[in-house]
């Protein structure tokens, strides 16, 4: 079988038009027509009716299309495996990286570019549990994501750093007395918080039930910044990590380190089982000599 066969096929599936297809695949609409008829006299079925504009699977057609979907993923992944052994003079690297540590991974990411010019760096913003099922499902090649990992997802994961979480607070006098915040009295605070994809949100809820009580929710959000100036605005309390609050105006917040084992621990992720691609296992030895203290040797 034909593996060209197969992608036009598919493709003209996707599209539901001849025309729009071959515009896809830079082909005339002739060539997919006759690679179809080819497909066809070689399984000795048909694959697609027309009726009018409309295209539509025979169930032997919806079955060819099904596995055909899997076969040509496989075809891809080969490809890319083959791509690798031009060591790394082209390609690309699908990164995920939460939105709260862009300035931290900058200088990994300029080192990166520098000793790898022709690897395109396509990088998507994503909070934790988003980016790790992204990494599961393949659209994301590796990340950056805060540890642990939710228990439902087979990924591997290598420890890059850990920072301490503070409570990020008005700059008032009240708050100026203290030096630092048990856990059990944000229970008397209104609390701003992170909304549920971000890892850190899980891992602050399961603490406040460990603490006994169930916290004021008084604003979700997927932007720190956006949360800082709630806390500014007196809506509330919000729990950050401490690189993220020194960041923040020192004129108008005050943020007092949390007492609790609680920490913001950030590592790679990237699928259980699966292929390592070359330019990921290059971001990952770029990322171990900016962190080398927590990440362990990997063997790749």
């Amino acid at each position: 079988m034909d593996v060209r066969a197969l992608r036009y096929f598919v493709e003209v599936v996707r599209q539901q038009s001849f025309t729009r297809a071959a515009e896809q695949l830079y082909v005339t609409q002739p060539t997919i027509s006759k690679m179809l008829k080819q497909l066809e006299d070689e399984l000795s079925c048909t694959l697609l009716l027309r009726e009018g504009r409309k295209l539509h699977l025979t169930d032997t057609g919806q079955a060819v299309y099904q596995r055909g979907l899997t076969i040509l993923q496989e075809f891809k992944q080969l490809e890319a495996e083959l791509s690798d052994l031009t060591e790394l003079k082209t390609g690309e690297l699908r990164l995920g990286i939460p939105p709260m540590v862009g300035m931290q991974i900058a200088g990994s990411i300029s080192a990166f570019r520098q000793r790898y010019p022709g690897v395109e760096l396509k990088i998507a913003e994503f909070g934790g549990l988003t980016v790790q099922q992204a990494v599961m499902n393949g659209s994301l090649d590796i990340a950056m994501t805060a540890l642990p990992l939710a228990e439902e997802f087979a990924l591997n994961a290598l420890p890059l750093m850990t920072h301490p979480l503070c409570v990020l607070v008005p700059r008032t006098d009240e708050w100026l007395r203290r030096s630092l915040i048990p856990l059990a009295e944000l229970a008397n605070h209104p609390i701003l918080i992170y909304n549920e994809e971000f890892s850190l949100n899980r891992q602050l809820m399961r603490a406040f039930q460990a603490a006994g009580f169930t916290p004021q929710i008084a604003v979700r959000s997927g932007q720190w910044d956006f949360l800082a100036a709630m806390v500014q605005a007196g809506m509330g309390v919000a729990i950050m990590p401490e690189p993220i609050c020194q960041r923040l105006d020192k004129n108008q917040l005050l943020w007092l380190p949390l007492e609790s084992d609680l920490v913001w621990r950030l590592g790679l992720i990237w699928r259980e089982g699966s292929y390592l691609s070359r330019s990921a296992q290059a971001w990952i030895a770029c990322c171990r000599e900016f962190w080398p203290g927590e990440a362990p040797r990997l063997s790749l």
